[in-house]
């Protein structure tokens, strides 16, 4: 499948509009990342256990909103966005959605 940010596929004529399609991912981030980040946070750096977590929540909701464009019978989604937002109580959750159209092209 193929899945862009544009509004089409170089290339190819969109004949289907199928669509909007989302993934969604709600991740915990736990007591070691935490503590961990906050070390990076005070000595400076990057946080590896945060990219982590973000990078699988990204491929996470990515792969969630192409099985549900699979589903409509779509081979494409094009004008993908992807959004992230921190919740909970204590900001110990992460949400990242990802959003498009799902469509068929040839």
């Amino acid at each position: 499948m193929i899945i862009t940010t544009t509004p089409h596929v170089e290339g190819h004529k969109i004949v289907d509009y199928k669509g909007i399609v989302f993934g969604e991912v709600v991740n915990g981030v736990d007591f070691v990342k935490d503590f961990a980040a906050g070390l990076t946070n005070f000595f400076g750096g990057r946080s590896g256990s945060y990219e982590g977590e973000l990078i699988e929540a990204r491929e996470n909701a990515l792969r969630e909103m192409e099985n549900r464009a699979r589903q409509m019978g779509s081979n494409a989604i094009v004008g993908v966005d992807i959004d992230y937002e921190v919740l909970g109580q204590s900001n110990n959750m992460l949400m990242v959605t990802a959003s498009g159209t799902a469509v068929v092209i040839e």
